[in-house]
């Protein structure tokens, strides 16, 4: 049990789904034979979520690792104590939620820094509950890559055959068109395939995608192929990378989803993660909610690893009880792997 790695757990934001959703992973016995999990939050906020949905598990309030027990059964919440219970409104911005997340984060930052634990795992956080709080980031990935000293980071999204790493991430679409340029798009494509390795992935095939509709069709709809993103696969290619493109999106992701490509690289947020979600997200017309919700956010070029659900807050079901942990057990499984990785390379 002492040489499994331990994952530290963000709780999210606790007006969200991010708290059941831990607890609710950590519900898998299967997970404690591959890691020690450490929830770093609120314990009032999860003795009221075992409460509210009649859960037959111990809250372990801890103030430092060495206090956790590690124990299937029982949750071990490294206790920041910030959150006021009776204040506490499901589905609600508040600067109170925002801070709250934030220290979690945070926390889970710093215990891997300081080596006390292995890797860590985020759950969703609202970025203007945290914005509130005072913390004007973007998002979880500029927090890491702030608190860290990160320069050259990018958010990699895993889920069964589809690998997708991107250019750009949290900025308007105009700006993330001025963002496409050859050394970025060498520097993702670095990122990818080391994330890919890391991941287990013997598919290295890079596919990258154009920008514009068609690629371009030849500078018909735009120059950006020919002047940054080609340059950027002729010089990949001299730098010994498996890649193809610039591919238009529309076949790139279809072709990505067959696990023709073994990770592809997307211009900008959403031209990535719509086709990502499309194959992770399952949406139950009659239920009126969705039945699974797969998909891990990696953070690629951290001197720490940092994985995390690739969904949002979900307000609107939070503290109802029918939030699905898939991506949450997903990304905790990752984080081991990635640990393990990172291990055997350091010996």
């Amino acid at each position: 049990m002492s040489l499994l790695p331990i994952i530290g757990i963000t709780m999210g934001d606790p007006a969200s789904i991010g708290p059941e959703i831990a607890i609710k992973a950590l519900l898998h016995q299967d997970l404690y034979q591959i890691c020690r999990p450490l929830i770093a939050g609120s314990a009032d906020v999860f003795k009221n979520i075992q409460q509210k949905l009649n859960l037959n598990v111990q809250i372990n309030a801890i103030s430092k690792v060495a206090d956790a027990k590690f124990e299937f059964g029982v949750i071990d919440v490294y206790d920041l104590k910030n959150v006021e219970i009776e204040k506490l409104q499901f589905g609600e911005i508040s600067a109170m939620c925002g801070e709250a997340s934030f220290q979690s984060v945070k926390t889970v930052i710093d215990l891997a820094l300081n080596n006390e634990i292995d890797a860590t795992v985020t759950g969703p956080i609202n970025k203007k509950s945290i914005n509130e709080a005072g913390h004007h980031f973007a998002g979880h990935t500029e927090i890491y890559a702030h608190y860290t000293d990160t320069k050259k980071y990018a958010m990699l999204l895993v889920e069964d055959k589809m690998k997708v790493i991107h250019v750009s991430t949290h900025v308007s679409l105009r700006q993330a068109c001025d963002l496409v340029k050859k050394e970025r798009i060498l520097q993702v494509v670095e990122l990818l395939h080391n994330g890919m390795i890391s991941l287990g992935e013997t598919n290295l095939k890079i596919g990258i995608a154009g920008l514009n509709p068609h690629a371009g069709d030849s500078g018909l709809f735009g120059t950006e192929e020919a002047e940054e993103i080609l340059p950027a696969v002729e010089e990949a290619i001299k730098l010994g990378y498996d890649v193809e493109g610039p591919v238009p999106p529309d076949t790139m992701f279809a072709k990505a989803a067959t696990g023709y490509y073994g990770g592809v690289v997307a211009m900008y947020h959403d031209q990535g993660h719509i086709p990502f979600k499309l194959t992770g997200f399952k949406w139950n017309a009659e239920k009126n909610q969705m039945d699974s919700v797969k998909g891990v956010n990696i953070t690629m070029g951290l001197p720490i690893i940092r994985t995390s659900v690739d969904h949002g807050t979900a307000f609107e079901i939070a503290g109802k009880g029918i939030a699905s942990e898939d991506a949450m057990v997903l990304a905790i499984e990752s984080a081991v792997q990635l640990s393990k990785y990172r291990k055997s390379v350091a010996v």
